[in-house]
């Protein structure tokens, strides 16, 4: 049976968004009538249009403004005739809610960010008004799923999301290598990440001159783009260590082929798209123990506390030091890989939900 399917996302140009055009498209592969709605600037940094998908612009902004009830009113509008809306973040799943769409279906993706000034009243209060009307709610990981059930969803439970395939290297290993200008002989460290807080790029440029600390001295290089560009820029050039920052790439197979370990210095994680995508290069892994990093992956790649920049360049430089240790992560990871969910996990996973909240 065809659906009427809305999918509701608010800014995002990172695992968010690239969730919900994998969704998106997948459900639309399997006949259902697909709908996203979300600020303009999403459509064009996602390419949800050029996917095929309908796409309706909405102000959903990453915090609370004068334009809520207006977002409010269309939301209301636009979503009556859907057979299921399914909103992903507290705040496009809070402004649904108040729209009064129904069935409803939230996912949680982010944790809240600092809880100072008014965020500390507001945010607790939209995770509540998620909670008490949605009539299904998800959370990417488990400290998300145990924080919606403390603000009164006691049905809420793990989403599926996985990420989207990286496709076969174009270039492979050599060649990539080579257009970064890194000799054979020297390891590369790598990072994918959008050049935001959240992602603590401060630690692991804090930790860069002790990973470089040996010879062949490591190249350590930064995949991505966003507001912390030009100051991870600047603190990067002033560093005795060979750091490069390669801002938006479009090779990310490539430079994982090219890459011998994968880092992540986030301060907070859900599943991490981009750890399963390292996992399927067959990457040794070092990332910081925040959110569902240590339940997915503490088996599997080597973890340390956020912020500390002392433990990530020491266990960076173990995986580098020690070709035995660094096979076995790489054995770990392939391993891991083979388990992963799928895009098609995923839509199937989100389709039985929608069924538990369809209309009689």
């Amino acid at each position: 049976m065809s659906r009427r399917i809305a999918l509701v996302v608010g800014t995002s140009t990172g695992g968010v968004g690239k969730h919900v055009l994998s969704l998106g498209t997948g459900l639309a592969r399997r006949g259902h009538r697909v709908a996203v709605l979300g600020p303009a600037e999403s459509d064009r940094a996602l390419g949800f249009t050029e996917a095929g998908l309908r796409f309706f612009p909405v102000r959903i902004g990453a915090s609370p403004t004068a334009t809520d009830p207006t977002a409010v009113l269309k939301l209301r509008t636009m979503l009556k005739e859907a057979d299921t809306v399914h909103a992903h973040g507290i705040r496009a799943g809070a402004l649904c809610s108040l729209a009064g769409v129904r069935p409803l279906v939230v996912t949680a993706h982010n944790a809240p960010p600092p809880l100072v000034g008014p965020l500390s009243v507001v945010y607790p209060a939209l995770e509540k008004v998620v909670a008490h009307r949605a009539d299904v709610v998800l959370g990417v990981s488990g400290d998300l799923v145990r924080r919606l059930r403390a603000a009164g969803a006691s049905g809420a439970r793990p989403a599926v999301v996985a990420a989207p395939t990286t496709g076969t290297p174009y270039k492979g290993r050599e060649a990539t290598r080579a257009d970064l200008a890194v000799l054979p002989e020297r390891p590369l460290v790598l990072t994918i990440a959008r050049l935001a807080e959240q992602k603590g790029l401060d630690t692991l440029l804090a930790a860069a001159p002790a990973i470089s600390d040996r010879r062949p001295e490591p190249v350590m290089a930064i995949a991505g783009d966003g507001p912390l560009w030009g100051e991870l820029h600047d603190s990067a050039a002033e560093l005795k260590a060979d750091v490069r920052m390669l801002g938006h790439r479009t090779d990310v197979a490539d430079l994982l082929a090219a890459a011998d370990v994968f880092c992540l210095t986030s301060l907070w994680e859900g599943p991490s798209l981009v750890i399963m995508e390292a996992l399927r290069a067959g990457l040794p892994v070092v990332s910081t123990r925040v959110g569902g990093i240590p339940d997915l992956y503490s088996d599997t790649v080597l973890l340390v506390p956020p912020g500390d920049p002392t433990a990530f360049a020491r266990e960076v430089g173990r995986v580098l030091d020690d070709p035995e240790l660094a096979a076995d992560l790489r054995a770990r990871s392939v391993e891991a890989a083979a388990s992963l969910p799928t895009e098609e996990d995923a839509v199937e996973a989100a389709l039985t939900t929608y069924k538990t909240v369809e209309r009689k």
